[in-house]
């Protein structure tokens, strides 16, 4: 039998270093007011030795548990089959390791989820809470506020009416919409139909605003609305191509949404582009470079948009940083053309 070392303790630490255990203590929570030679014996020591800090004690000394829950109010079918959360929740990975925040993953299956999310958040087991893909109608967001929660939103709040303190990160939605029509317009496209995401999500919302800036009062039955997946679209397609044979573009709202128009189109015997041109909205390449053809589509940097939600939120849970954080952060959007249109 071998004997195993016992785990290294901050008194060990400190004797190591040649400091107190108050010194140790300070040090390693992160604490002000110690010279930096002191610093740097300290964790010197700490490497040395390997020592570990207790995350229960060290909870009770910096109020911290260094932890922040991700809500998804989607899901889990929609969140394992859509790039888009993948890239998100790694933009938010990487600031939080950087960190030395832990990520828990919260997703919501129905109204039930709600108040067992609600619950586990008031119960203090995170600092704070990044939630994004909210609906309309969702009480996600009254539920975190009565939790006491710091929490910053991904997309623009459909509640955000100033009569909340709501820190959010988005993409222009808007503006990446107008984009992707006036180019299908600059082409000579003058049947030009939306495949629209859920509009009880602001960021489907926006980008039918966007469509329509650049279209005016066209016909209403070139849109139809559709749920951001390549199923969804794919029926919406076919409603399209029976309502208007005689479309000569499609303005996806999503990639995976003109992932499944060009499948109808490709059943239906049109071609793209010549027939039928296709852009859709976020440049996720595993989707857009593996079309068939390539899309033409609008990018919105996902992953970047989760490093800020992060940054924003650890910014506020920092007590030595003033929170200067804004109301919204919106991202710019570029156009990205490839064959599709």
């Amino acid at each position: 039998m071998t004997e195993t070392a016992s785990r290294p303790t901050l008194e060990a630490v400190a004797a190591r270093a040649g400091v107190s255990r108050a010194t140790v203590s300070r040090v390693v929570n992160g604490g002000d007011g110690v010279r930096e030679p002191l610093v740097e014996r300290v964790r010197r020591a700490v490497e040395e030795l390997g020592y570990v800090p207790n995350q229960a004690a060290r909870s009770l000394v910096t109020k911290r548990h260094d932890a922040v829950a991700v809500v998804i109010a989607e899901p889990e079918t929609r969140v394992f089959a859509d790039p888009f959360f993948a890239l998100q929740l790694r933009g938010i990975s990487k600031e939080l390791t950087a960190h030395d925040n832990q990520l828990v993953l919260l997703l919501t299956e129905g109204r039930d989820d709600h108040a067992r999310v609600a619950r586990y958040l008031a119960g203090g087991h995170v600092d704070g809470a990044l939630v994004f893909s909210l609906h309309l109608d969702d009480p996600l967001p009254g539920l975190i506020q009565g939790a006491g929660v710091p929490t910053v939103f991904g997309g623009r709040p459909g509640w955000s009416d100033g009569t909340r303190d709501v820190v959010y990160v988005d993409s222009d939605n808007r503006g990446g919409a107008r984009e992707a029509v006036r180019l299908l317009a600059g082409l000579g496209r003058t049947r030009i139909a939306h495949i629209t995401g859920p509009l009880d999500q602001t960021s489907a919302a926006d980008r039918l605003d966007g469509y329509r800036e650049v279209m005016g009062e066209n016909d209403p039955r070139l849109v139809v609305e559709s749920d951001f997946t390549p199923g969804g679209a794919e029926r919406a397609m076919r409603e399209l191509l029976d309502r208007c044979p005689d479309l000569d573009a499609v303005f996806a709202a999503n990639d995976l949404a003109a992932s499944g128009a060009l499948r109808v189109l490709r059943e239906r015997g049109r071609r793209v582009p010549e027939d039928v041109a296709v852009v859709g909205f976020d440049d996720m390449l595993p989707v857009a470079e593996q079309s068939d053809p390539p899309l033409t589509t609008v990018r919105q940097d996902i992953e970047e948009m989760g490093r800020i939600m992060a940054r924003l939120l650890l910014r506020r849970l920092d007590r030595r940083v003033a929170d200067e954080a804004p109301g919204g952060v919106v991202l710019p959007t570029t156009l990205v053309r490839r064959a599709s249109a």
